[in-house]
């Protein structure tokens, strides 16, 4: 059955907070900020929000260490609470990317998920860091790739610099996640369409300062901030599922007579696979392959391995 879920995506550039205040007026000024941005998508009435890697650290170019310390030190866990108020109120899950101090004073680069009450559902901690986070900030390497289950399908994150690293993305191709969020200061180019395409997951990034994108299973953008407005807000479904042409194209027509509009079969060219998707409420993308005899992507490219290697079939 169609699961739309509609997605909202912010990167502004870091917010600039000049030295020599109050760390209580530069939380203040903070939060001011992300209720202003907030204010762009809230009245899409979005089911997730992403925000930017560490959204609530002040430009670095106008803030020193120093004084960064300190006004981690006063924002404690104030700005998570504001954003689980917002949360709370507008009945959306929000990921909120920061740099959190645990109980043994350690540090983390963290993206936290707020679900639609407004209770911490948990966070992934980013597993590949730039040296110098450790090196000059004592930021701790995350080990693990949890999957969060939201109520419109499973969630995995990747923080900037991870895009860089198969280790991270080959856990995500195994664990199939619906959708990949990836809160950045580093935007990743063909990187973001190569990790969609290779979980064959949904993927949306909040990229401070540059282009925020929402990109489909098979590597396309189907929304994208611009210079002007550094937010978008995109609707994806989530019934779908990435097929080969090879064999299961010959159904296609059959499928398209039956069901016309209730289906859907793109083909972005060049790619040799389709995205088919259900546009109905009593039709699943399961209830379709099984019928059809359709074949998924990954189990296409498992029986041609398999097929290679049988016995006889490999040169000697």
């Amino acid at each position: 059955m169609a699961r739309y879920v509609k997605i909202s995506s912010l990167g502004p550039a870091p917010c600039v907070i000049e030295a020599g205040g109050s760390a209580e007026e530069a939380v203040e000024r903070m939060i001011a900020h992300w209720k202003r941005m907030l204010g762009f998508v809230l009245p899409d009435k979005p089911d997730l929000i992403v925000m930017p890697e560490a959204c609530d650290r002040p430009s670095k170019a106008h803030y020193p260490k120093e004084e960064r310390l300190e006004y981690y030190r006063v924002r404690g866990n104030r700005i998570r609470d504001y954003f689980a108020s917002v949360a709370a109120e507008h009945g959306c899950y929000i990921v909120y990317p920061t740099h959190m101090q645990a109980e043994d004073g350690s540090w983390r680069n963290t993206a936290q998920f707020i679900d639609r009450q407004g209770k911490l559902m948990g966070a992934y901690h980013k597993n590949h860091l730039v040296p110098a986070e450790y090196d000059a900030n004592g930021i701790l390497y995350g080990k693990d790739a949890p999957i969060f289950e939201c109520d419109f399908g499973r969630v995995a994150a990747a923080i900037c610099f991870d895009l860089n690293f198969d280790e991270l993305r080959l856990q995500y191709v195994r664990a199939k996640p619906d959708l990949i969020v990836f809160p950045s200061m580093y935007h990743g180019a063909l990187m973001q369409n190569y990790w969609a395409y290779s979980c064959r997951s949904h993927f949306v990034g909040a990229v401070a300062g540059l282009p925020s994108s929402v990109l489909n299973p098979l590597g396309e953008t189907v929304a994208q901030s611009t210079n002007y407005y550094p937010y978008i807000t995109a609707t994806v479904n989530m019934d779908c599922a990435v097929l080969h042409i090879d064999e299961n194209g010959r159904q296609f027509a059959a499928i398209k007579r039956k069901y016309g509009p209730k289906v859907k079969i793109h083909d972005p060219g060049l790619l040799g696979s389709v995205l088919i998707s259900s546009e109905a409420d009593d039709l699943s993308v399961r209830d379709i392959i099984a019928e059809y005899g359709l074949e998924p992507l990954d189990d296409y490219f498992n029986r041609s391995l398999a097929h290679r290697c049988a016995p006889g079939h490999m040169e000697p």
